[in-house]
């Protein structure tokens, strides 16, 4: 029997899924002997091994299994060869932190929104109904990909009261109160 050491002829594309939808992985070796095949899902969090064969499927997936997947293939001819398929899931924005802030009047403020979200959050601020567009004068807001800042340069009477942040992506969208108050 001639030894030949493993190689993977057929893998999974990355795939990006919605939270919630089943994954289906596949990976194909040759070798001789016949190579084991195992998967694991490269994570701080990750323990061992989550399949021991060509075929690694998750049903409901969640975000914490987001991230890169490794196909190894072994038959102790050589060194194991491995692969990677990248598993992104999509979910809707959380918004995970919003501060109500105390500004006295002709001071700077700030309120600060939060969002985690696969694809990233699109933000968008309110004062009671009225969206607030940005150049607005003395105001600024600052989007980036897991929160939004509102900067108030020179606080007034008028700024004070309640705020509304919605942060939406293509799965949906999520929003949250806070208030600009006088010290």
């Amino acid at each position: 029997v001639i030894a030949v050491s493993p190689k993977i002829t057929e893998i999974s594309s990355d795939i990006s899924i919605n939270e919630g939808g089943n994954v289906s992985l596949t990976c194909i070796a040759t070798g001789r002997p016949d190579p084991t095949i195992t998967w694991r899902h490269i994570s701080p969090k990750a323990v061992g091994f989550i399949s021991e064969d060509e075929y690694l499927e998750i049903t409901g997936i969640t975000r914490e299994q987001s991230g890169e997947y490794e196909c190894s293939a072994s038959n102790d001819v050589a060194a194991p060869v491995v692969q990677r398929v990248k598993v992104t899931v999509n979910y809707p924005p959380y918004i995970s932190d919003v501060k109500s802030t105390g500004v006295p009047v002709g001071q700077k403020g700030i309120l600060l929104c939060e969002a985690s979200a696969v694809p990233s959050a699109d933000f968008q601020w309110y004062k009671d109904d009225k969206r607030l567009a940005e150049g607005q004068k003395g105001l600024k807001v600052e989007n980036k990909a897991f929160f939004s800042r509102l900067t108030f340069f020179n606080v007034s009477e008028q700024d004070y009261g309640n705020y509304t942040c919605v942060a939406s992506n293509q799965l949906g969208n999520t929003n949250a109160s806070m208030i600009l108050y006088g010290e």
